[in-house]
Parts: C-alpha cells; sequence; structure tokens
C-alpha cells in the first residue's frame, strides 16, 4: 500500500480510568491509498464514531500513529500544532445531513473554508464553482440551501468537503437520508472525485445498497479493525 494517503497504526481510544475505564479503540490499523474508497461498518457501539472523531481530529486518541501523506501527523500525541488548520485545509467531512448554511447560497457555502484559509474570495469561489461542475450542481450556484433537493444538498456538501483538496475524506453515513438511486450516485460521485482528486475516502456506512461498491473494508468489532475484501462492483 502507498505511504500516501492515511495510514493508522496501532491507535486505541480510553475513556476514564481504572476499574471504570472503557476501551473505544482496542486496536485499529487501516491504510488508504489515494484515490481509494473504502468502507468503515461495524454494529453500533464498536468504535466507528469514535474511530472518525480520531481521525478528523475532533477527539485525542489515546496512543498510536497517524500519518497523513507524508507527514506524522500522530505519535502517541498530536505532532501537528493548529489541529483547527489540519481539520479545515487537509481532512475533508460529508457527513449525513448536509449542514449546510442556511443564509449563504451555494457557491459561497462551498467558498467558504478556502476564504477562511485566506484564499482571496474570488479565488475562492472559483475553486467553488469548478467543483460544483464537476458535480454537475453548477446551475445552482446562487440558489440558497432551502431550494435544492436533498441529492443537491449532499452534491453541494461533497463539494465543500473537497474544495481545499484535502488528501482525505471522512463520509459519515453519507447515503444514509436517501434513497437507493441517489445513494448511488453519491457514492459513485465520491469515487470519482477520489480519483480525480487523489483523495483517500473513508466511508463510514450502514447502509447495505452501498457496501457492495467497495473494494476494501474495513469491519470494527470491539474496538479492533479487520479487514475484509469487497465485492467492488460498478465503479472501474
Amino acid at each position: 500500500m502507498s505511504s500516501k494517503g492515511i495510514r493508522i497504526e496501532g491507535l486505541k481510544k480510553r475513556y476514564g480510568g481504572g476499574d471504570t475505564a472503557v476501551h473505544a479503540l482496542k486496536d485499529v490499523a487501516m491504510d488508504v491509498a489515494p484515490g481509494e474508497v473504502v468502507g468503515l461498518i461495524g454494529p453500533s457501539g464498536s468504535g466507528k464514531s469514535t474511530l472518525l472523531k480520531c481521525l478528523g481530529a475532533v477527539i485525542d486518541p489515546t496512543a498510536g500513529r497517524m500519518t497523513l501523506g507524508d507527514e506524522v501527523i500522530y505519535d502517541d500525541g498530536w505532532k501537528v500544532r493548529d489541529l483547527r488548520a489540519l481539520r479545515r485545509d487537509r481532512i475533508g467531512f460529508v457527513f449525513q445531513a448536509p449542514y449546510l448554511i442556511p443564509f449563504l447560497d451555494v457557491i459561497d457555502n462551498v467558498a467558504l473554508l478556502p476564504m477562511l484559509a485566506g484564499v482571496p474570495n474570488a479565488e475562492a469561489r472559483e475553486q467553488a464553482l469548478e467543483l460544483l461542475t464537476a458535480l454537475d450542481v453548477h446551475h445552482r450556484a446562487r440558489a440558497m440551501p432551502s431550494q435544492l433537493s436533498g441529492g443537491e444538498q449532499q452534491r453541494v456538501a461533497i463539494a465543500r468537503g473537497l474544495v481545499n483538496r484535502p488528501p482525505v475524506i471522512l463520509a459519515d453515513e453519507p447515503t444514509a437520508p436517501l434513497d437507493s438511486e441517489r445513494a448511488m450516485a453519491v457514492i459513485r460521485i465520491l469515487n470519482d472525485m477520489a480519483r480525480k482528486f487523489e483523495t483517500a475516502v473513508i466511508v463510514v456506512t450502514h447502509d447495505e445498497k452501498i457496501i457492495p461498491t467497495f473494494k476494501r473494508i474495513y469491519h470494527i468489532r470491539d474496538g479492533v479493525t479487520h479487514e475484509e475484501a469487497g465485492e467492488g462492483r460498478g465503479f472501474d
């Protein structure tokens, strides 16, 4: 597996201490290459949400090592000073709900992150429009979120997650609220965008409609990951 993308080794997360300690993650190992989309599945309480929060630098792991691209970002402690900048610039998020800002139009919802990173407004909007075009929703660039369909909102959310060209995208149940046709459209878009932008994508899902699309799956049970071969249907 390539050293690019994201690599997780021996990741652990413990809440509390002593007899009341809860070991949410016991031994997580994952390796996702640029351009690859992998599934992360497991029952409720298995550690999926905790793992996603650790990968997204939202909470601190207890131990282990995480490498993003060529840089070790965590090794029994964060090696990156500015976690806010890490989340903004190098990790893209796509959630079950789009979480678009209701008082900004589509193009500014997408352009906001690069603007916050210091990109001039005109350039940020140009980047946003390029992605909206790639996702076939550019004709809605000046619409407000309330004017969009559910599928359009999710495409805009994907554009927002990709706009800073992060090396990794964390997608948390991105197809859960969608019917079969729209769910397959979203997972196809994630595959297309992963290849186009050389992004490593991790999709947390319970959605049985999309699980057969993954070539590789990480199954997490009791805080431990197990890699499995997926069916990999339909996205070559």
